[in-house]
């Protein structure tokens, strides 16, 4: 088939490249005119493990191509994919859906042929009809469809679950959209992943559900940390207990400095307004926004006490910027508030990413990037694991306590176990268990 994919972006850039794997012919089109020149030259715009050589392979075959150039893309698609990006908007949190309604116009005046427009970005229930009342006005004598079909990738794991996904959700209000839509998707069908046909309604809804149930267990499971570091409990002991049971599961059980990222946070909030609006609040959607919120902040007050009395004047080495592993993405990322919080107390902020270094720059402007993480504890007070990543999961830890001036070594993903840290020489503080005398 011939696909085109409007919006080079995390969602768009991963899907049509696995598409284009898929045996699909895809253009991938953005407006960003330097984006498309460094893709036509194998430079990636995110960093995503495997996307640079899936890119260059699909690219060499012919089957993946790159334009600014939105019309002839679109009149030869028989299904365009709209991947453009819906951040919150500013003042009342609702997702802005003015890239996906402009994209949508853009499209519909180049439609020549019977066409499926695929909503992939996430969007409120209800975007799905108005895109299809655009598509009919720009185009009343158009052969079009209008779907939802909504992606559910994790940043760092996108092209696994891309191929091997839990499930493919179909939004189509016709048979011969859903029809087109198998098509695209047949390898993954013949591999036996689900395929979910529904309302178009139905599948907006199902993102958002999803995204904000995923939250809820990741916040439930940090106010259960804070119940453990009071009463004397074992964090990852209560959180393996619960997990295995089955109408549990354990993923998204691991405590930690909050979510962040490019989906959890503007989608809760979304999903939020959504609710407000049709008189149908989400209370518990409501307090695990407001959680979040707040644990992140507690989190660099959890560093400030580790530090003792006075914090003023102090050094504290950040290790992991990114909001989680295996991405550069710094959006809405705990560390953002961890270094607020500690500047607010006169502390100088030292940090460490494999890869969202430059990302993190502009927003942590104070901040002292360092080129490894035993450099950035060199002549600290403190050193904070904040994101989990590999490369942070096998430090010397003596080889840090030889250079540090205080010793701390605050774990806020649980990584050490406490007696490992004090046998390499350093004061362990991490999340839901009780203190070390």
């Amino acid at each position: 088939m011939r696909i085109a994919m409007i919006g080079t972006g995390y969602v768009g850039l991963v899907s049509g490249t696995c598409l284009a794997d898929f045996g699909h012919h895809v253009t991938c089109v953005d407006k960003d005119a330097a984006k498309i020149g460094a893709l036509e030259q194998g430079v990636m715009p995110i960093f995503e493990p495997g996307l640079g050589q899936l890119v260059a392979r699909n690219a060499a075959a012919g089957r993946l191509a790159f334009t600014t150039e939105l019309a002839a893309a679109v009149r030869d698609a028989e299904a365009v994919f709209i991947a453009v990006g819906t951040p919150s908007r500013r003042g009342d949190g609702h997702a802005d859906l003015s890239y996906v309604y402009g994209a949508a116009r853009e499209i519909a005046g180049q439609i020549s042929g019977p066409t499926v427009v695929v909503t992939k970005s996430t969007v409120p229930v209800g975007t799905g009809d108005e895109v299809e009342r655009i598509v009919r006005e720009v185009a009343p004598e158009a052969t079009a469809w209008v779907v939802s079909n909504p992606e559910f990738l994790r940043e760092g794991a996108a092209i696994e679950d891309f191929k091997h996904p839990d499930r493919i959700v179909i939004g189509a209000e016709d048979d011969e959209a859903a029809e087109i839509m198998r098509e695209v998707y047949r390898p993954l069908y013949l591999n036996k992943a689900p395929l979910l046909i529904t309302s178009r309604r139905t599948a907006e809804l199902i993102k958002y559900a999803a995204n904000a149930f995923l939250a809820t267990k990741i916040t439930f499971i940090n106010e259960i940390a804070d119940l453990c570091e009071a009463v004397g409990g074992e964090i990852q002991d209560v959180a393996r207990g619960i997990g295995l049971d089955g109408r549990i599961g354990s993923k998204f059980l691991h405590a930690g400095p909050g979510y962040g990222g490019s989906c959890f946070p503007k989608d809760t909030l979304a999903l939020l307004k959504t609710a407000e609006d049709a008189h149908a609040p989400l209370r518990i959607v409501e307090a695990v926004v407001k959680v979040n919120d707040a644990r992140k902040r507690a989190m660099g007050r959890k560093v400030i006490r580790a530090l003792g009395d006075e914090p003023r004047g102090k050094i504290v080495a950040l290790l992991g910027l990114a909001f989680k592993p295996n991405t550069d993405d710094m959006r809405d990322a705990p560390s953002l508030s961890i270094v607020q919080a500690l500047e607010d107390v006169g502390v100088t902020v030292r940090g460490y990413d494999p890869e969202s270094m430059e990302q993190a720059r502009p927003l942590m402007p104070n901040v002292e990037l360092c080129a490894n993480p035993y450099e950035a504890a060199a002549g600290a007070d403190a050193v904070v694991l904040v994101t989990e990543w590999d490369a942070l999961r096998a430090l010397d830890l003596k080889r840090l306590a030889a250079t540090m001036r205080q010793k701390v070594l605050v774990d806020l993903r649980n990584i050490y176990p406490p007696e490992e840290v004090e046998e390499g020489g350093l004061e362990w503080h991490g999340i839901g268990r009780p203190a070390r005398s």
